[in-house]
Formats: C-alpha cells, sequence, structure tokens
C-alpha cells in the first residue's frame, strides 16, 4: 500500500494558491482565546508558506455549530490573534462558498492570507457534500490537511475536497503525529507498556485490543480500573464503574493470555466520601461501601514505576484518577513525571495523548518533557485501533 503523501520542501509555491487545513478548535469564553496551544503550533508552517510566496487560504473548523452560524463559535477572535502573530496581509472572509469566495481567493498576492469563516457553519462540511467539496477544491492548486485530529471525520474540508485539487499532501503537524503513534505500532523499542484510563472500557475495547498484540504491560488506570476491581468481586463502594462490562473483560484478558500481555490492575486507591473530599489510602479489600475510589494507591504507584523503568515505549491515554481535585491529581502527577524522566534520562520513547491526559499535564504546572504530546482525541484512539482513517486515506 502506498504511503502518506507528505508536503515536500523542495516544491515550488509561488504564485500557487494553497488550501491549508487545520485544527483551531480552541476554546475560545468572551472572544477570548483561554488555550492557544494549537493555533500557535500552526505558525512555523504558515511562516514557511508566506516566505514561499504562496497565496493561502485556512479553513477550520470550532466547535459543533450543526450548519448553524453561532457567533460564540466565530473564527474571528482567531483571525485577530493570527494577524498580530504573522508578518503579512491577513484577510477573513464570512460569507457564502460561491464565486465570491472564488474572487477573494483570486485577488489574493504573494504570501498573503485568507481565513475562512468556521467551516461548519455549513451543513454540507459535515455531510461532505459532493458539490461542496468541489466548490472548496476549485478554490486552490494545492490542498494540504495539517489537521490530524480532524483526520477520522469523513467530512468535505477533510476527505471530500481531495478529489478536486491536483495536488494533495500532508502537513509537517499531521507527519509528527503519525509518525509518533507508529512508534507504538510499528516501529517499536519493545518492551512496550501501555498506560489506559478513562471511565469507560467500551470506548476503548477496540484501543485495548490493538494494544494487547503490541505491548508486554497494559496498565488499568482511573475509572476504568474500577470496572476491573468489580469484574475480580472487590467492592468499590459508590466509585464510577461501567454497567455491563463483564463481557467486554473477558475478552480483553482472554486476548491478553493469547498474546502473552499483561493486565495490571490497582492493588491499592485513594479514596472519599465525596468528589470534594480529602484522600485517604486503602487496599482495594478493604474499600466500604460508601467509599468514593478516586486515585490510585502509592503501592500501585510503586508497581507502575518499575514497570516505566523496564519499558522502553510508554503509550499513556486517560489519567490515573480525579486530577480535577489536587488531592487526587498524586497518581497522574507522579506518572508523568516518571515518564518524563526517564524520556530525558533512558531515552524512553513516550508518546502521551486524549484531551484528559493533556489537560492534567497543563494543570499540573509541571515541567515536563516527552517525545510526543498529542491533542488529538478520536484520531488518536482510532489510529492506534489500526483503522484506515479517511482524511489520511486520501493522501496515500
Amino acid at each position: 500500500m502506498l504511503g502518506i503523501k507528505y508536503f515536500p520542501q523542495n516544491l515550488n509555491l509561488e504564485n500557487k494558491i494553497i488550501i491549508l487545513r487545520v485544527d483551531f478548535n480552541v476554546t475560545i469564553t468572551e472572544k477570548k482565546i483561554l488555550d492557544s496551544t494549537r493555533i500557535t503550533l500552526t505558525i512555523p508552517f504558515l511562516n514557511e508558506l508566506i516566505k514561499k510566496k504562496s497565496e493561502i487560504i485556512i479553513i477550520s473548523h470550532l466547535g459543533r455549530p450543526n450548519g448553524l452560524r453561532d457567533k460564540a463559535l466565530s473564527l474571528l477572535p482567531i483571525y485577530k490573534y493570527l494577524k498580530e502573530k504573522l508578518n503579512t496581509n491577513m484577510y477573513f472572509y464570512a460569507g457564502e462558498i460561491n464565486n465570491e469566495l472564488k474572487d477573494k481567493c483570486s485577488y489574493l498576492k504573494n504570501s498573503e492570507i485568507l481565513l475562512i469563516e468556521n467551516i461548519r457553519f455549513f451543513k454540507e462540511e459535515t455531510d461532505n457534500e459532493e458539490s461542496f467539496s468541489e466548490k472548496l477544491g476549485q478554490l486552490a492548486d494545492i490542498y494540504i490537511n495539517d489537521a490530524f485530529s480532524c483526520s477520522h471525520r469523513k467530512q468535505a474540508s477533510i476527505h471530500g475536497i481531495t478529489k478536486f485539487v491536483k495536488e494533495v499532501y500532508a502537513g509537517p503537524l499531521l507527519k509528527k503525529e503519525v509518525t509518533a503513534i507508529d512508534l507504538v505500532i510499528k516501529n517499536k523499542k519493545k518492551p512496550v507498556t501501555c498506560i489506559v484510563g478513562g471511565s469507560k472500557i467500551s470506548t476503548k475495547i477496540s484501543v485495548i485490543s490493538s494494544l494487547i498484540k503490541n505491548a508486554s504491560n497494559i496498565v488499568i488506570v482511573g475509572a476504568m480500573a474500577n470496572s476491573f476491581l468489580a469484574f475480580n468481586s472487590y467492592e468499590i463502594g459508590k466509585s464510577l464503574k461501567e454497567d455491563n462490562s463483564s463481557e467486554i473483560i473477558k475478552k480483553i484478558l482472554y486476548e491478553a493470555k493469547k498474546y502473552n500481555c499483561n493486565i495490571i490492575i490497582p492493588e491499592d486507591c485513594l479514596v472519599s466520601k465525596s468528589f470534594e473530599g480529602l484522600a485517604v489510602a486503602k487496599n482495594v479489600g478493604s474499600v466500604e461501601k460508601d467509599d468514593i475510589i478516586l486515585d490510585v494507591g502509592p503501592k500501585t504507584l510503586k508497581i507502575i514505576e518499575k514497570i516505566i523503568d523496564n519499558s522502553n515505549t510508554v503509550l499513556w491515554n486517560g489519567p490515573a484518577g480525579y486530577f480535577e481535585n489536587k488531592n487526587f491529581a498524586i497518581g497522574t502527577n507522579f506518572i508523568a513525571k516518571k515518564i518524563s524522566e526517564n524520556t530525558t534520562k533512558k531515552f524512553l520513547v513516550s508518546v502521551l495523548g486524549g484531551g484528559d491526559t493533556v489537560s492534567a499535564i497543563n494543570r499540573s504546572g509541571l515541567k515536563l518533557s516527552f517525545t510526543h504530546l498529542s491533542t488529538a482525541g478520536g484520531a488518536f484512539l482510532e489510529y492506534l485501533e489500526g483503522k484506515d482513517l479517511p482524511g489520511l486515506s486520501v493522501l496515500k
């Protein structure tokens, strides 16, 4: 099978119109950007395109407006932010996808940028509507997808558009994401350890099944671990647990045995009577009926520490506890520090992903170093599963 076509550094872009699909899906409150990370990451490539004297059309979505024009989800604050950061003429287009837009694009001069308003204001985008895709494709000579986090969506600006542009490529941020995840599932340094958290096993069953075939250890943490503890007949009190998960757990344990993968669940935990309460350490056999398990305990962290020390590759998806309360962020912060330390000192390959994982790390305030920290959610998990993502398949 042909690989993904990545943007070639030596490509002559002078006088070429480029559509750059990015992911500016950031949190904006009262027209203020709360976290500009996703935008800032695109600036080096935008500067490269500016330097190469291309004319750039930027397409992005923000939130889920469901085909309606929602002022709270406008890209205008992002336009203002970029206008300050980039040394070029930049324009904002808030009209329809029609001949007016086509004219605006044709008037662009070398190194100028046009940002189109939230592409999901158009229902045709999420419907992957062909004539809409064609209208977008006709605007440019070259299409570059640099939004890995959206590439699991079969939508017009990710998928349909590629049929109507002569040259299509993956951008550098997309390449970085794919290359990093491949370090876990394709080009791996063994032993591989996967630390998996979150609340529902059912949403990650396919991921876990795929990881079992590639990993020596899978460490189950977070609320997901409660379901495993209950399956093993431990009292979990009032803790969050997924109902009807027994068959899924049986399947995971069967596959783990088949592929010689160790499944590790907590031996102790931090509990409280409420989510706002103080932490009490207990062995998993001592949890009471009115307890809520909110983090892994010190014994479990010692086990995890040893496993990380004996690993050459670590994938982490999902926090270890209820990190929103600092009393239960201990496990998550410990794991983050340990992975970071081994990445720096022992050449550990570390790939972290998932919205909650990134939020927990940002919230910790710690200075940490990882091989790759992915901001992609669904696309990250689906690629780990081995799925052929619609947005990537059209770049091959």
